[in-house]
């Protein structure tokens, strides 16, 4: 059974990447739009919409740590999920609400279940390279 942040992390990332191919409307519309969908747990929804709509009001900021640290890569190149998964991230070490090793582990985590073969390791090396940027590790 996963672990209730588990499961808000992940539907943050979900509502992130929708919000991004309907052309970033507001957050709250996408949510009612996920939640007729899926109908998950208030609690789950509720986190995650905040969560995503944290990492939507700062999206520019976010998306230029995010190609400072992937060294060689254009934001715009990365794979949707794979930025939406390092957009979440980088917002939550920004946060420092949780310990950064256990925002990169479960962004690892989204990346093993929602990414390609190579996302796992790629989004390792750029959230720990912006958290020892930050001082957290």
């Amino acid at each position: 059974m996963l672990r209730i942040e588990t499961k808000r992390r992940a539907r943050a990332l979900q509502l992130l990447y929708a919000w991004e191919m309907q052309g970033e409307p507001p957050m709250e519309a996408v949510a009612t739009g996920l939640s007729r969908l899926t109908r998950p747990e208030p609690r789950v929804l509720d986190r995650a919409e905040a969560l995503a709509a944290d990492v939507a009001s700062q999206v520019d900021s976010i998306d230029a740590e995010a190609a400072r640290a992937a060294e060689n890569w254009r934001i715009g190149r990365i794979a949707v999920v794979e930025r939406n998964i390092l957009r979440l991230g980088i917002c939550e070490l920004r946060r420092g609400e949780v310990p950064p090793k256990v925002v990169i582990d479960e962004a690892v985590q989204l990346a093993h279940w929602f990414g390609g073969a190579r996302a796992p390791g790629f989004v390792n090396g750029v959230l720990d390279g912006i958290a020892r940027a930050l001082g957290r590790l």
